[in-house]
Formats: C-alpha cells, sequence, structure tokens
C-alpha cells in the first residue's frame, strides 16, 4: 500500500492549513476528515482575527505574521476568503466598573478603546443601552472561516495532496486506522481539536489537550444590518479553560462536569446577511455527552435579546461543536516524547490569528530549517 510522508488528521481550519503548508515543502500528504459536510469549530466559528491581542512577545510576533500572511493569503490560495476589518465592540456589563475593565486589556499589543455607554450605541445601534455601562472598541480583522479553510483544500489538492472522508479510530506507530481501511506513513499529525485528546488517549498517549462543549445559534440572512462584531468585555470562557484544567486526572473520567457551564452573549454577522448567537461553554470531560438542546437556544436567546434585541428571536438553528485548548492559552505542537513519528498541532486559543503563521513555521521547520518558536511549543 502507498505510504505517505504525512498523514493530517482532521480537516478544520488547523488541518487544512498544516496540510496545505506541508504539501507546500514537497512532502507527500494525505488529509483525512470525517465529515463531507464539515461539523467542527471551524463551521461554527466567529471568524474574528484578534490581531491586537498578542500579549506577550511571541503572541505579538505571531499576530503581526498572521497579518502578513492574510494579506497575501486570498491570492495565493485563488479563493475570496471574505477578509475585512470590523470595529469590535467589547460590552461592559452595566454595574460593571468601566474603567477596571479596561485595566484588563493594557497588556495587548493595541489595548481597546474606552468608550461611554452613547458613544457604543452610535457605533453600534442594535445595541440595548441599558444593559451596559460603557464599552471598549478597537479594530478587528474578520474572514469567513469555512470558505477560509475550505480555499486551504482545495489549494492542497491542487499541488498534489490527497483527501479523504474517512473517521479515524486509531492512531499507530506509522499510520491511522479509519472505520474502513488503514493508511500508512511516516508521521501522523492530529489536528483533530476536540476529539485530538480521545484520540491520542486510544492510542495509549497521554497528554494535555482539553475541550469545552461550545453552541451557537446560526441564522439564515437576515435584513437586520449588525454593524459591529459584539462580544462581551468580561469573557467568562477563558477563565473556565483555565480553571478546568487544575486536575488533569478528572478529564481521563468520562462524565465529569468540571465546572458549572458559563455564557457569553455576542454575535457577529457575515457579508451574505447570516449571523452568529453565542455562545454557551461548558466543560464536559465526555466528548459526545448529550446536552439538552432546547433548553440550552432558550439560555442563549434570551442572554443575546438582553444585550441585542431585535436579535434574540430570529430565526435560527442550534449548533454545537468541541472547542480545543491548552493548560496556558498556548498551542501544542511538535512531536509527542515517546512517540517521535506521532505530532499534535492542536489547542489553539486564537486559532485564525495564529495557525496561518505557525502552519507555515512547523512545514519549514520539519523540512530542515531551524525554528526556535516552534521548538518553544514542542510538547
Amino acid at each position: 500500500m502507498k505510504t505517505y510522508d504525512w498523514i493530517v488528521v482532521g480537516g478544520g481550519i488547523t488541518g487544512a492549513t498544516l496540510a496545505y503548508e506541508l504539501v507546500k515543502v514537497g512532502l507527500s500528504v494525505l488529509l483525512l476528515e470525517k465529515d463531507t459536510i464539515p461539523d467542527n469549530a471551524t463551521r461554527y466559528s466567529y471568524g474574528g482575527l484578534a490581531y491586537w491581542s498578542g500579549s506577550t512577545p511571541l503572541t505579538r510576533q505571531l499576530c503581526q505574521e498572521a497579518i502578513a500572511r492574510y494579506q497575501v493569503l486570498s491570492s495565493e490560495l485563488d479563493a475570496d476568503i471574505e477578509l475585512r476589518e470590523l470595529d469590535l465592540l467589547l460590552t461592559i456589563a452595566a454595574g460593571s466598573d468601566p474603567q477596571a475593565t479596561a485595566a484588563l486589556y493594557t497588556h495587548c499589543a493595541t489595548p481597546p478603546r474606552l468608550i461611554s455607554v452613547s458613544d457604543a450605541r452610535e457605533l453600534e445601534p442594535l445595541l440595548n443601552q441599558d444593559a451596559i455601562s460603557g464599552a471598549l472598541t478597537v479594530k478587528h480583522g474578520h474572514i469567513h472561516p469555512q470558505k477560509t479553510a475550505q480555499a486551504y483544500i482545495q489549494a492542497f489538492l491542487r499541488r498534489g495532496g490527497e483527501m479523504q472522508i474517512a473517521e479515524v479510530v486509531q492512531i499507530f506507530s506509522g499510520g491511522v486506522k479509519t472505520t474502513t481501511t488503514s493508511y500508512y506513513c511516516a508521521n501522523v499529525v492530529v489536528c483533530a481539536g476536540g476529539i485530538s485528546r480521545q484520540l491520542l488517549k486510544n492510542a495509549g498517549i497521554s497528554i494535555k489537550i482539553y475541550f469545552t462543549h461550545a453552541e451557537i445559534i446560526e441564522t439564515p440572512p437576515v435584513d437586520l444590518q449588525l454593524n459591529t462584531l459584539v462580544m462581551p468585555a468580561n469573557l467568562q470562557r477563558f477563565k473556565l479553560e483555565s480553571a478546568s484544567t487544575k486536575d488533569d486526572q478528572l478529564w481521563n473520567e468520562l462524565g465529569n462536569q468540571l465546572l458549572p457551564p458559563i455564557l457569553d452573549a455576542g454575535a457577529v454577522q457575515f457579508l451574505d446577511g447570516s449571523l452568529r448567537l453565542g455562545q454557551i461553554s461548558r466543560a464536559l470531560t465526555n466528548p459526545h455527552a448529550a446536552i439538552d438542546a432546547q433548553d440550552s437556544e432558550n439560555w442563549l436567546r434570551k442572554s443575546i435579546t438582553k444585550i441585542l434585541p431585535q436579535l434574540g428571536n430570529l430565526p435560527g438553528i442550534w449548533h454545537h461543536c468541541l472547542v480545543a485548548f491548552s493548560n496556558n492559552s498556548l498551542p501544542l505542537i511538535g512531536a509527542i516524547p515517546g512517540n517521535e513519528n506521532i505530532h499534535i498541532f492542536s489547542g489553539f486559543s486564537n486559532p485564525l490569528v495564529l495557525v496561518p503563521p505557525l502552519a507555515q513555521r512547523f512545514a519549514q521547520f520539519i523540512h530542515g530549517q531551524t525554528d526556535e518558536v516552534i521548538l518553544q511549543l514542542n510538547t
């Protein structure tokens, strides 16, 4: 049977980007994705590019590399990824101290600017001014995440990469087993987002990568115009992620709810007029945990209505996916110790920004180029 240089497991933005970059440096690559129509975190992403949010020399460097990468990406991939710039509006809840909230962002490369309730309403007329005490704003990049992943996949295929729709059930030294057959390679890289931990556990590999269950409502195109990308300034999601990783052993026990679920009420509108409203995050250790869709949708709609009254009751469909993260806000990249031909490329807290430059660096590193950034992020 054919043996590939690399098998990439997962066809979301992470796997699609890395597969393309590996082919670009001349390697033979097989990309495996379980769904013909992806049903992953990329599919339900807001599409935001938080270039401004770098808070360390490393993340600021990668944000600058991402800006440069995106400026040429549509041309390189020969596809419209709907790259644009939006005003990000970070709402500060009524009763909260605007100055104290603004202070949380002073470490960012470009700290968002504090504005009054009236200025926030002028920026976003759909906003309920009684629900906020102020807001922060900053210019924010935006793409269509699913179209971007597909653009990477099509460019990957044009360069000679191969792709199969198949669910990987086992990773082993020298290949992977799917529900229908086995494929062989010199190296496997897991880019499977929220199921990465389970796949590696099935191979007898313990690694500190985690996931939340994320939930949103997606609407069809509507006539209402949302001018900004709205999110809460005091995001609870990252606090949930940090707190849920305190005891890694709990993640090896299916059925644990490590913390109560949280909801960060936000919204974004795509160029076709459709909206994504979200999001609920749940720290459930079972990747296949059952969730009460109706109860979740009601909670989402109630919270969105409070901040953006005209959006909460729009027709839409509730969706659920898994979102991967690490225990230190940095991705896990590189060969897994003791399993040198099995690699991980996952756990991105800011994937749409960090994945393109890091995938390019990883491919060049594999091709023999020294890279201190990849070594720093190595598992």
